[in-house]
């Protein structure tokens, strides 16, 4: 890792890989929208290429690829205690489940088949999976047309809903992501009023969380560290404003923010674009799946060739 680009600070200081993923001829990603890791540190990145799924050893060779006939649009990928992967496709309305060699066994919500836009009702683009620690419960954040959070048991029936548009607490303003810790309380990434809020597993609103800008991504390790990704600048007219990213913060489960990683919007190695879904293998190290393309093109720049993906690892320890 010499001379490799170091960002955050103390025991979160990572070193920038550049290039760490192979892709063979014929192979990209325009956005790398979510990634998830296995037991065996097997790298899942799901992603809007024409291979949705790529998988990768722990040197960054690609092992295989599945969901090209599958996916309409990757957006969020969860790895489940039992190692099979929840696929969230905001654009095909469902969230499947899936072996690790992309084998369906479950299929979630009505493939093609929207519900009325902010009707309540699963799903209007929905966006991610977490699940309950303890009973395997599923929830899942809908997400763009839809202000709502969902519960389903482990055999996808849906137990109850939550989340009404709003700006109040357990209301939702694109409701992005979501995470839970080993206590069993969930993370909601409440993307567009800049802020996580924390509920308990009935969908009772706990307290949340609002020194962050835009949060798209938002992981919780086995150290029960917050990994937040800040999508920065939405509009040309604040791209270059300092201290809102993009960026990811790392916060304990009491909101204490004890890091933060990113020098500045940019291309380079240790900056960040667009970051939009995270995870870290056994040593720590971190993995970014941005979706860099769709945010220049929202910026009206030129997409072309844009990195979506980097691999950081990690330079110190936690003690």
């Amino acid at each position: 890792m010499a001379g490799a680009a170091h960002i955050g600070s103390g025991p979160f200081t990572y070193a920038a890989l550049e290039g760490w993923e192979k892709l063979p001829p014929g192979y990209e990603w325009t956005d790398a929208a979510a990634v998830a890791v296995d037991s065996k540190d097997r790298v899942y990145v799901f992603n809007r290429g024409a291979h949705p799924m790529i998988v990768f050893d722990p040197d960054g060779n690609v092992l295989s690829s599945w969901g090209e006939d599958v996916f309409v649009r990757a957006h969020g990928v969860t790895l489940g205690p039992d190692e099979t992967l929840y696929c969230t496709d905001d654009a095909d309305q469902t969230v499947r489940q899936c072996t690790l060699d992309g084998r369906v066994l479950m299929t979630i919500g009505a493939p093609g088949g929207a519900a009325p836009y902010q009707s309540g009702d699963p799903f209007n683009r929905p966006t991610d999976v977490a699940l309950d620690p303890r009973t395997g419960d599923l929830y899942v954040s809908d997400g763009y047309g839809n202000s709502r959070v969902h519960k389903y048991s482990p055999d996808g029936r849906l137990l109850f809903s939550w989340g009404a548009a709003g700006t109040d607490p357990g209301e939702f303003n694109i409701v992005h992501n979501i995470a839970t810790d080993k206590d069993g309380w969930v993370y909601v990434a409440d993307r567009e009023n800049h802020r996580v809020q924390i509920f308990d597993s009935n969908g009772r609103y706990e307290t949340q969380w609002v020194n962050m800008h835009r949060p798209c991504a938002i992981y919780v390790s086995p150290a029960q560290r917050v990994y937040v990704g800040e999508l920065g600048a939405g509009m040309k007219v604040n791209i270059d404003l300092p201290n809102i990213g993009p960026r990811v913060s790392v916060y304990d489960t009491n909101g204490k923010l004890l890091a933060r990683m990113g020098n500045g919007f940019g291309q380079e190695p240790g900056r960040f674009m667009a970051p939009h879904g995270i995870c870290l293998d056994s040593r720590g190290d971190l993995y970014l799946g941005e979706v860099a393309w769709t945010n220049m093109n929202n910026l009206g720049e030129p997409a072309a060739g844009v990195r979506s993906f980097q691999k950081l690892a990690r330079v110190n320890r936690e003690t």
